[in-house]
């Protein structure tokens, strides 16, 4: 269940982090509403795991997730460029994550 929350927290992370473009330095009411809730959301989420993932490995799955999540979310939503290298590189993301979910031994 660990790895459930984890995946969660770092959703929520991708929504905050994508909200901050929108709340306009918080100015904008709405938008800077839902970016607090999705914060307090995803670091909510990510305690959860922490009481039997180590913290370094919680951590960098949750920074990773978020990363992966608002790059998905700024090529499709908003139009940021999909140029080679930037794929190659997120795709070594990609990697580390799995890698470090496989040999976290939990």
């Amino acid at each position: 269940m660990a790895w459930i929350y984890l995946l969660i927290a770092g959703c929520f992370e991708t929504t905050w982090v994508i909200g901050l473009k929108y709340t306009q330095g918080f100015t904008k009411l709405f938008p800077s509403i839902w970016t607090a809730i999705s914060m307090l959301l995803s670091l909510y989420f990510l305690s959860l795991p922490l009481k039997t993932l180590p913290v370094g490995t919680a951590y960098a799955v949750w920074t990773g997730i978020g990363v992966l999540g608002v790059f998905t979310v700024g090529i499709f939503l908003l139009n940021e460029p999909i140029e080679f290298w930037r794929i190659f590189f997120i795709s070594l993301l990609i990697i580390s994550l799995v890698g470090i979910k496989v040999n976290s031994g939990v």
